[in-house]
């Protein structure tokens, strides 16, 4: 009889617990990564749109946030250019399922902390199926 070893991953390795929220945030929870998946529902997707955000987040972030999303499966990396070697990054059914959680922290944020600008009318009108594939238009 042949047996082959088990490959897969240990699909608790990179998480504090099994908690839901726990490990939601320990993979989306730094001061970057949900911005990077704001830009991409605000229509982004190339490494310079990224760098263009007013938060302005350092490249060598941005390259690991953007491989740690690839690796989730939140976005799917794709080649756009082959010499020099370009990419652009799409969010997947998974990632747009993020939206509503992002319209609730942007709503929030808007109601209780004092000074900030009211997110757009697409933003609160879209839905995860809007951005799955098609890809949202800039507002």
């Amino acid at each position: 009889m042949t047996t082959t070893a088990d490959t897969t991953a240990d699909p608790d390795a990179d998480y504090r617990s099994r908690c839901p929220l726990a490990s939601a945030l320990d993979l989306l929870g730094d001061k970057w990564t949900l911005i990077i998946v704001r830009d991409m529902i605000a229509g982004k997707r190339r490494y310079g749109e990224f760098l263009s955000s007013p938060e302005r987040i350092p490249s060598n972030i941005l390259a690991g946030r953007l491989r740690r999303l690839d690796d989730a499966g939140i976005v799917n990396k794709r080649l756009y250019q082959e010499n020099p070697p370009r990419h652009e990054y799409l969010l997947t059914r998974k990632g747009a399922e993020l939206l509503p959680v992002l319209q609730q922290l942007a709503a929030w944020g808007h109601r209780h902390l004092p000074g900030r600008w009211a997110p757009p009318a697409w933003f609160f009108e879209a839905t995860p199926e809007d951005l799955y594939g098609a890809g949202m238009p800039r507002g």
